[in-house]
């Protein structure tokens, strides 16, 4: 049986009027602390201004942890362990996150595309724009290729893409037609119970991105679970068994 606790937790008013609460403890808090830096201050060699019009409070950063967004850290963690081990020329990502294609660009040049091209200036890293329906490179051609924690986006139209149900399957068929023979094919995507949380994400199921892949080898699988660490040699029971887990899958194309 629930307790009182987690009912309560589950009713929007009261999770509502909880969060209202805690923001104004959080700000009457920084007001306080304002106040005594001030005083503080006006002990101290003047080397800043300090005005209350300058605030610029942070509340929610008070931890005895650093937080962080588990998926976004572990699975570009993942992936920049595997492109160290194979020391590609040169590595295609699609659409992956900017950190990953900005940091791997430090020892492994890398061709960044997205639907939404990034400005982003730096050495051994290029962006340019490329609609994941139609990858503008020829057939078996990329021998070191990433897209992760992208496709279960295409076609929802969050991003401005066209609506189309099975938007996700045709990418991943792009994706197979420009890998090379023997290339390599990082791929990410949330793993758990199959289902549409529109028009932010698919869920996949381990059995549903292993049949997409099926004329590839799968070299590696490793999860982010929903709680704890990254899991190398993860299960397939152990992704099926996941609300919103992260599925980090290491293909190679047959020769």
């Amino acid at each position: 049986m629930k307790s009182l606790k987690s009912v309560l937790r589950s009713v929007p008013i009261v999770v509502r009027v909880y969060r209202k609460w805690i923001y104004l403890y959080a700000y009457l808090r920084f007001k306080n602390d304002f106040k005594t830096f001030e005083q503080l201050s006006a002990n101290s060699t003047h080397r800043f201004s300090l005005h209350w019009s300058d605030r610029y409070p942070i509340l929610d950063e008070r931890t005895a942890s650093t937080g962080f967004d588990r998926h976004y850290i572990y699975h570009p963690a993942w992936a920049a362990r595997v492109l160290a081990r194979a020391q590609p020329s040169v590595h295609v990502d699609i659409s992956s996150t900017l950190h990953f294609c900005s940091i791997v660009s430090a020892f492994i040049p890398v061709r960044f595309y997205d639907y939404r091209p990034a400005d982003l200036k730096l050495s051994n890293l290029s962006s340019e724009f490329a609609d994941l329906l139609s990858l503008p490179f020829q057939n078996d051609t990329i021998e070191s290729l990433s897209c992760m924690h992208t496709i279960e986006h295409i076609g929802l139209g969050r991003y401005g893409d066209p609506l189309d149900p099975d938007g996700d399957l045709k990418a991943i068929a792009e994706l197979k037609r420009v890998l090379a023979p023997g290339g390599s094919l990082l791929f990410v995507a949330p793993i758990g119970k199959p289902k549409i949380m529109f028009n932010a994400h698919r869920i996949y199921s381990y059995a549903q991105i292993t049949s997409y892949f099926a004329d590839l080898d799968l070299k590696e699988f490793a999860l982010v679970p929903d709680r704890g660490a990254l899991v190398y040699q993860a299960t397939a029971e152990l992704a099926d068994a996941q609300m919103y887990g992260c599925g980090c899958f290491w293909f190679q194309k047959r020769r």
